[in-house]
């Protein structure tokens, strides 16, 4: 059985100063490697254990990589450490919370491909989700060896560079063990890096050269480059290089949740032309002064990426409501709309 220091687990003073004497004394301090429906898997000096939750906690409330102190004689869980990062999304559906991904992650590797699987709205999404949790984005992009020429690589360079500014993009064909050793660079031992991005872009692959055979890779449907799911739950895997890894499924949906500075990060370049514009409320269409039309007419900024920072602010709005706000904001729609039914059944009659 391989055993860890906690230093080699990611420990570090933030949480050391967390804990008071006593707790120090009679605790142990474990990191979730692994969530389920009704325990906890965790890694800790005295190697991997299943953990049991105190009271009437939930399982949905901890995310891997979360640090957790322990009971050793009971393996019941005493607390949570409060996280140094934090990822989550807002559930799908009508369900109003947040759904947690990982938790203490110095890095985020997102990572799309070298065909039709790049979305730029897509790539947004996991940058803005990056910049709101403070984390390093790095945009991975696979199946580089599909480029036809060096002018066709250097093109999705650029569109993953025009994403953000100063993102770091690498392309690399994640079956090359030499060129998914840059991604070490990275992180260092001791940290902690994640793995976003839809399936079938190499992920499990790229955690495979990094961390050892542990992931099934599956095959891509050639005639939408889309793969398969092969990770179905999230893991958290020790690189070869001692870094630490959490590998995720792939993402159908990733919908923002009070990531508003996030975006504005994303898209700083719109963010800081919005304010030079003459009017604090301007909604950048044909207002006067309007700095970011300015822009757009100059060439200096294409219309569509206006139009993609508009629609994920008032999308992370809606999203940041609490369920008792979405359903106000419903029924004073549903309202305005049967009094305008009524008032058109009014003039129907008149």
């Amino acid at each position: 059985m391989l055993i860890h220091t906690l230093a080699d687990l990611g420990w570090s003073a933030p949480f050391l100063q967390q804990l008071d004497i006593e707790e120090l004394e009679n605790l142990a301090p474990m990191r979730v490697s692994a969530v389920h429906r009704d325990r906890l898997e965790a890694l800790g000096l005295e190697g991997p254990a299943s953990l049991r939750l105190a009271g009437a906690e939930e399982t949905g409330d901890y995310a891997v990589g979360d640090w957790l102190l322990v009971a050793p004689e009971s393996q019941r869980v005493m607390r949570r450490l409060e996280r140094a990062s934090e990822l989550a999304r807002r559930a799908a559906g009508t369900d109003a919370r947040r759904q947690l991904l990982a938790a203490n992650v110095d890095v985020m590797f997102i990572t799309s491909s070298c065909n039709a699987d790049f979305n730029a709205r897509r790539l947004e999404r996991y940058l803005a989700l990056a910049e709101q949790a403070a984390i390093t984005p790095v945009l991975v992009l696979t199946k580089a060896d599909t480029c036809e020429s060096l002018d066709a690589r250097e093109d999705w360079q650029a569109q993953g560079e025009a994403l953000m500014p100063g993102l770091a993009v690498l392309l690399l064909d994640a079956r090359a063990p030499d060129q998914v050793s840059a991604l070490t660079d990275w992180w260092r031992k001791g940290q902690t890096a994640v793995l976003l991005g839809s399936s079938g872009v190499g992920k499990s692959t790229l955690a495979n050269a990094l961390c050892g055979d542990m992931q099934a890779t599956g095959g891509i449907r050639e005639d939408d480059a889309k793969g398969r799911h092969t990770t179905t739950s999230r893991s958290f895997l020790q690189a070869r290089h001692g870094g630490w890894l959490i590998d995720t499924p792939g993402l159908r949906a990733l919908r923002l949740q009070d990531a508003g500075e996030g975006i504005d990060a994303v898209f700083s370049d719109v963010a800081e032309m919005a304010e030079r514009c003459r009017f604090s409320d301007c909604q950048h269409e044909s207002e006067p002064g309007c700095a970011v039309q300015a822009a757009i007419a100059e060439g200096t900024l294409e219309a569509d990426r206006l139009r993609r920072w508009q629609k994920l602010r008032s999308e992370d709005r809606r999203n940041s409501e609490t369920i008792a706000q979405s359903r106000h904001r419903e029924k004073q729609f549903g309202k305005i709309v049967r009094e305008a039914m009524r008032e058109r059944d009014r003039r129907g009659k008149s």
